[in-house]
């Protein structure tokens, strides 16, 4: 069959010194699924841009196949329609038209266009993150051969980016995306095309296996490739240490690979940072005692109630949760931002707080970049070694020339990158990171994540990056809006398996208490909603058994503190899930 689209010798440029696309042929594949992958301006919008007809090419030609049925979503997509219904599913579709409706039922059960507003709701003051999720659902309701998305993740919660990967697999839909999220880039992505210097490299299978093919690159490079090598070889080291890796096609040299990384050791060494981390820091860096956190509402909801949470030295925790769960609301608490509706915070004597914000208004505009970097230190110490200004902003993708550029000409990802560098060279011992991922190509990540690996500090970060949160933190905490902060010794996998049962429990209880409410309810009705009860009871029990068997497992463990640590962590939440099945019984009891 021939492609869907082919790009034939395409250029492009926009009047700088350099092309940003020079001669690029490829093509896009029935039930093909290209992950793109670049740096920050390296040409991957335009690339895509091109690919779905939204721009013209200076030269070289674009051919689509005769009636191709295609969608793409970019980052400033926009609603259609005036409500939130009009702009999914193309007018004011009745709920029995669409529900009927499989595709447009999952999409619209998966994203939740309208939040908690619903799809009646008026597109007129929603967030930005809103609309992009609601033009993300208008393109998926479709039928389609092709989908071209940039950057989809952005605006969906881990959850959320768990739901988008399953159904582009589930779809036979072809599909080009441009994405920084590497877990999503592994799992959905079958060839990747790496945009670079005007030209698109490309590879089969996702971000695993795109590694590989760069890390047999660059041990082929010269001298002056050596940093780069070394940050392949150890991101090489972090996969193969993982979960077997998903290589899909062995095309390259897996054995030279696997002689790269022979001798990496391990990312960080988790006690030596710890060690370092308590001579810093002490033994008090943040701990919130009793508090309580509420966001304005009607009436006012409470995201936080009554906890008390201590953050040690060397601790590297990542806060998870839907969006909406308060994750922000807590970081900007930790960081003394905002003062809890009760309770109190008390700060270690010792620390020196930095807090990355999704807010670039601190960036000093009127400075050229290395200005902009050096009015904070001209030297820093990370990882034992001495940086200067220039060769930090070097590591986050500034050249020697674009040191030079006016901070008011960066775009959204290079003042990302920008603000990650003053926030480092304050020398922080207790890092804050909300959303870090955020406009960051691949390759800025990777520079984070080393200077990471050896940061020795407190650090708690705030991602829907799967990935970064995985490869950086040693604990996750999630906020499921139970007023409590979770602790997950399963990581984001247990966070996942967590809210599948917490949607569960609620959709049976709305289920029940709909059927109770009706008059005249059937006899199936009833049956179906005793059977539900009955469902309920049975899981209580075993809840019941288990949590007898961990207090006698805890009296065991006494003198092992790892063994009761997680021991405890399993009981509180086996604790808060029959907390959750209790008020289910009892809405289900109700007649």
């Amino acid at each position: 069959m021939p492609n869907l689209v082919n790009l034939e010798n395409v250029a492009i440029s926009f009047g700088g010194p350099k092309p940003v696309l020079d001669g690029v042929s490829l093509g896009v594949e029935t039930g093909d699924r290209v992950g793109v992958v670049g740096r920050n301006g390296g040409g991957k919008s335009t690339l895509i841009s091109i690919l779905a007809g939204r721009q013209l090419p200076d030269d070289g030609r674009v051919s689509p196949v005769r009636g191709l049925r295609m969608a793409s979503v970019t980052q400033q997509s926009q609603p259609t329609g005036a409500t939130v219904r009009a702009s999914v599913l193309g007018g004011e579709v009745p709920d029995h038209e669409w529900a009927a409706d499989a595709r447009s039922r999952t999409v619209i059960e998966g994203l939740r266009p309208g939040g908690g507003r619903g799809l009646d709701a008026s597109v007129e003051g929603l967030s930005g993150g809103e609309r992009q999720r609601i033009a993300l659902a208008a393109a998926l309701v479709q039928d389609l051969d092709l989908l071209v998305l940039d950057e989809p993740t952005n605006h969906l919660d881990v959850e959320g980016v768990r739901w988008l990967a399953a159904h582009l697999l589930a779809r036979r839909t072809a599909l080009v995306v441009v994405t920084h999220d590497r877990w999503f880039l592994d799992t959905v992505a079958s060839r990747t095309w790496e945009v670079v210097d005007g030209r698109v490299e490309q590879f089969e299978g996702g971000y695993n296996d795109w590694i590989y093919a760069r890390a047999e690159r660059t041990r082929l490079a010269d001298a002056a490739e050596q940093r780069r090598r070394n940050l392949a070889r150890k991101e090489l080291a972090w996969l193969r240490r993982g979960p077997p890796a998903r290589t899909s096609k062995p095309k390259y040299r897996i054995e030279a690979a696997e002689a790269l990384i022979a001798d990496v050791p391990e990312p960080r060494n988790s006690v030596e940072l710890v060690t370092m981390a308590r001579h810093r820091l002490g033994r008090t860096v943040i701990e919130l005692e009793d508090i309580t956190l509420t966001v304005p509402s009607d009436p006012p909801r409470t995201i936080v109630n009554r906890q008390t949470w201590r953050i040690g030295p060397g601790d590297r925790v990542g806060i998870v949760g839907i969006n909406g769960s308060g994750k922000t609301t807590l970081l900007k608490t930790l960081a003394g931002e905002r003062v809890p509706d009760g309770g109190s915070r008390v700060l270690g004597t010792t620390v020196r707080l930095a807090h990355l914000s999704q807010d670039l208004s601190d960036l000093p505009l009127h400075r050229r970049v290395l200005q902009a970097v050096e009015d904070v230190a001209e030297r820093v110490f990370i990882g034992g070694r001495e940086h200067t200004a220039s060769a930090l902003a070097e590591r986050f993708g500034f050249t020697a020339a674009q040191q030079w550029t006016p901070v008011s000409d960066l775009s959204g990802g290079e003042r990302r990158r920008l603000q990650l560098v003053r926030l480092l060279m304050t020398e922080p011992n207790v890092l804050m990171l909300d959303e870090p991922t955020n406009d960051l190509d691949v390759d800025t990540l990777q520079q984070l994540e080393d200077i990471l690996d050896g940061w020795a500090g407190t650090l708690v970060v705030v991602s829907h990056d799967r990935y970064l949160t995985e490869r950086v933190c040693d604990r996750v905490v999630a906020l499921f809006g139970d007023g409590r902060i979770t602790d997950l010794p399963g990581g984001i996998e247990e966070y996942l398996r967590r809210r599948d049962q917490q949607l569960e429990t609620a959709g049976a209880v709305r289920t029940v208490a709909s059927s109770s409410a009706t008059s005249g309810t059937s006899e199936a009705d009833k049956r179906a909603a005793r059977k539900e009860i009955q469902r309920i009871e049975r899981r209580i029990e075993k809840l019941d058994t288990r949590e007898k068997q961990l207090h006698t497992l805890l009296a065991d463990a006494a003198n092992d503190p790892t063994r009761l640590l997680d021991l405890d962590a399993e009981l509180r939440a086996l604790i808060a899930e029959r907390e959750g099945l209790e008020e289910a019984w009892l809405e289900a009891s109700v007649d």
